[in-house]
């Protein structure tokens, strides 16, 4: 029997928060490393929740985390996951238990050592609280320290994403008596390269950090004073980049990036996330249509992706169908070409499953996706017989969807490394599988990723991407284009797999 084990995962919606902008411009520091001295001062489109780890998101909040602590391992930029506050690590032959070896060179912002004891500490607290990454730990049954430098965790069965979720918010660690202290949501004590400065910080509005001058690493800490304000609308992001208020900003759109560029700014950009259709009760157990492939891929054919990529996103993406990313090692670029836009394909696929003369979708709206983009899937799903029918928007967009009480749903989600995005939204208990849909070739390819060697889980996660595809679980449109954008003073290098380059990875152009 498959042991099948729940991560839990935020959705791709940012959320937004109070703005109330500081009014010091940005300076870029002309150094780096230990004692370069400038500041650096980042737009980001949402506020944290808290600082206490237990209750970290990564994503757009990441910033904020990374500024204060350090993680287990690293996300690089060229998509490796690399030694950070571990050193070292190894599994045991059958990957259920993971070891690994913690630096004995690292100091707390509050003066304490860095042990093996503060990681079990934070990480248990995550696991055995009600965070947003929880479920990270889904397949964690015990944390021990077997002595000051080592942690081993035992797993109830394999997990291919362990590793990448030590390098997000379950790798976060700080010191263990910090996290027993009743400001521990505000007040962070970690390892990371730069010091929260509470006087200094406004909540949900601006957040102010000095450099840590005990950091184990200070080459990869490129200045004095950090801060990160929180410009929660696109109009609020082009004003701080014309203003100069600010040298790195997170774009929540791309609506004006010919006017950032013309402010002498550069984008670094990636693409992270897909939006489309999630065709979600493939049994059929609401919309008895879906349960037919014909009809999955009838709604496939039906989108002018190439269109829509202009109309919705001035062409800053790729058009794609399928949900792995290029990075991973299930992405096949033949897929892409497999659901060619084609209304007349699309009415023959229908009537072939007995729906000639159409049919209705229920699906959610949200305001936060844009309404011209509800325009365009209508009236492209009209031209081949089916009327979408949108329920009211409402504040329980994402509730309503992973109920579920809707069959299908427009939306944007990011794209993990394999098996992160097997947990996220294609494994039977995954949080954006919410009918629970599973087959008997899905079981079989996940179980023999899971247990496989790496050669194994590449060739595997290839062969589910292809059925997946086949089968028409989903209905991309593109892979849409995130910006980080950074002024003259300022360079960056985005990660494959987070919508912010790392901390490390801004530092002066010059």
């Amino acid at each position: 029997m498959i042991r099948w084990k729940k991560a839990a995962a935020a959705a791709a919606i940012a959320a937004t928060a109070a703005l109330a902008l500081s009014s010091c411009a940005g300076g870029g520091s002309d150094g780096g490393g230990e004692g370069s001295g400038g500041s650096l001062i980042i737009g980001a489109i949402t506020a944290p929740t808290t600082y206490d780890p237990a209750g970290s998101e990564w994503g757009n909040r990441s910033p904020y985390y990374q500024a204060v602590f350090d993680t287990l391992l690293l996300a690089t930029p060229e998509g490796t996951i690399e030694p950070w506050l571990a050193t070292e690590w190894s599994y045991n032959e059958d990957n259920t238990v993971l070891t690994l070896a913690i630096r004995d060179d690292v100091t707390f912002s509050d003066g304490s050592e860095l042990t093996s004891e503060d990681v079990v500490a934070t990480m248990q607290r995550s696991k055995d609280g009600s965070g947003p990454d929880k479920g990270y730990f889904t397949n964690v049954t015990t944390i021990e320290a077997p002595d000051p430098q080592t942690v081993v965790l035992t797993l109830s069965a394999p997990d291919p994403a362990l590793l990448s979720y030590l390098t997000r918010t379950a790798g976060l660690v700080a010191a263990s008596e910090s996290l027993e202290s009743p400001d521990v949501e505000t007040t962070p004590v970690g390892s990371g390269p730069y010091i929260l400065d509470t006087a200094a910080t406004v909540t949900g509005s601006s957040y102010s950090y000095t450099a840590n001058p005990d950091y184990w690493n200070p080459d990869v800490q490129h200045y004095d004073n950090l801060t990160i304000n929180v410009l929660d609308t696109p109009t609020a992001a082009l004003n701080a980049i014309k203003a100069g208020e600010a040298n790195g900003v997170r774009l929540s759109t791309v609506d004006n990036l010919t006017e950032v560029e013309a402010a002498g700014w550069t984008l670094n950009s990636n693409e992270l996330d897909f939006q489309g259709l999630l065709l979600l009760d493939r049994d059929g157990t609401m919309a008895p249509e879906l349960a037919d492939v014909r009809v999955r891929q009838a709604l496939n054919h039906a989108f002018d992706r190439d269109a829509m990529l202009t109309a919705l996103q001035a062409d800053h993406g790729t058009v794609t169908t399928q949900v792995f990313p290029e990075s991973s090692d299930a992405y096949d670029p033949a897929l892409d070409d497999m659901y060619p836009y084609d209304p007349e394909k699309a009415k023959d696929l229908l009537a072939e499953a007995g729906y000639a003369d159409g049919f209705t979708l229920s699906m959610p709206s949200s305001p936060l996706l844009g309404e011209t983009t509800y325009t365009l899937i209508s009236q492209q799903l009209e031209e081949i017989g089916i009327t979408a029918q949108y329920t009211e928007p409402g504040a329980n967009f994402i509730a309503d969807l992973l109920a579920p009480k809707v069959p299908a749903a427009y939306m944007a989600l990011e794209q993990n490394p394999d098996g992160q995005l097997i947990q996220f939204m294609i494994a039977p208990p995954a949080v954006f599988n919410p009918f629970h849909t599973e087959t008997d070739e899905v079981n079989q390819l996940i179980q023999e990723i899971q247990y496989g060697d790496e050669a194994t889980q590449a060739e595997k996660a290839k062969e589910l991407n292809k059925y997946i595809v086949e089968q028409a679980w989903f209905a991309p449109f593109y892979r849409v284009e995130g910006v980080f954008a950074t002024d003259a003073n300022t360079k960056a290098v985005m990660l494959p797999t987070n919508a912010y380059p790392a901390i490390y990875d801004i530092e002066p152009a010059n």
